[in-house]
């Protein structure tokens, strides 16, 4: 790994609760105005942090930086993965700092924060370069960078969803919902399913299904190159979220593409970080032994 330290901008992400963050905002503020860089603001984010003012080493209201030099996530992996999205198809690095429940994404401890931030400013990271999912209904599209789930609406009947992976119908199942998760988003809702964990580095996507009403339907693991079409042939209209955020509603006898997109967004890991290690440490053994 080489050590290059951090030139230009630094984009700053917060979750909804900003009291939690700003002492570590203001420090972040404070190395890179040491270090001559400035931390940006767009405007959710300076009406989140009303007590962190104008002046050296940070801009408010400022526009999306699309050649800053770290994007910096405040917050648990949705607000992480909101910033692999808003940098998505670029080479800045975000690095997470867990403020969060899970922080599976985060490569730095809210414990660790001055120590963490220092080392990120001076470069001292790992890139993992992540792929996504692109999604399309109707004519739009959206990029997912963990899962994607269509599921019924609540107080709805169960749900019949149609996939077909490389233009093969693979089955039809009732069922709550189905997810599609890459490699990064294989720990979220997938493995909640039962569906399997895939290292990050793995290419492909997984499908497993919510609850699904049948003994036979399994989760499957499909090829990059292969396109995931979902059927609704439920009587009522489904919901289709992005990275948890609903986004649409699919019309009874609507259809969803997804898509793998390689080589989206860049995420900072610690140096000599592993996956593994990761798994173990966030969910526990993966055996009672």
């Amino acid at each position: 790994m080489s050590v290059q330290p951090i030139s230009g901008s630094i984009t700053a992400f917060s979750h909804a609760r900003p009291g939690q963050t700003d002492d570590a905002l203001r420090h972040l503020i404070g190395l890179a105005h040491s270090r001559d860089l400035t931390v940006r603001l767009d405007p959710e984010e300076t009406a989140k942090h009303p007590s962190i003012d104008a002046g050296p080493g940070v801009e408010l209201n400022a526009e999306l930086d699309r050649d800053a030099g770290l994007a910096v996530a405040f917050g648990g992996d949705g607000t992480v993965l909101r910033a692999l999205r808003a940098y998505a198809g670029t080479s800045v690095p975000v690095i997470g700092i867990n403020f969060g429940e899970i922080g599976f994404l985060a490569a730095i401890d809210r414990d660790d924060v001055a120590a963490g931030l220092e080392g990120a400013v001076r470069g001292e990271f790992e890139r993992l370069v992540l792929p996504a999912i692109e999604v399309e209904v109707d004519g739009t599209s959206w990029l997912a960078i963990n899962d994607i789930a269509i599921t019924r609406r609540a107080g709805d009947r169960v749900a019949q969803l149609a996939y077909a992976v490389g233009g093969d119908e693979a089955g039809s199942v009732r069922c709550d919902g189905l997810v599609v998760a890459t490699a990064a988003g294989s720990t979220g809702y997938n493995l909640a399913n039962g569906g399997p964990v895939m290292a990050w580095g793995v290419e492909g996507y997984v499908v497993s299904f919510i609850a699904p009403h049948s003994l036979t339907a399994r989760a499957l693991v499909i090829a990059p190159e292969d396109e995931l079409l979902v059927d609704n042939r439920s009587h009522d209209p489904v919901e289709l979220s992005i990275d948890g955020r609903p986004v649409a509603e699919i019309a009874s006898g609507g259809q969803v593409t997804a898509r793998f997109s390689p080589d989206q967004a860049v995420l900072a890991l610690p140096v000599d970080s592993s996956f593994y290690r990761r798994l173990r440490e966030t969910f526990g053994r993966l055996s009672s032994s």
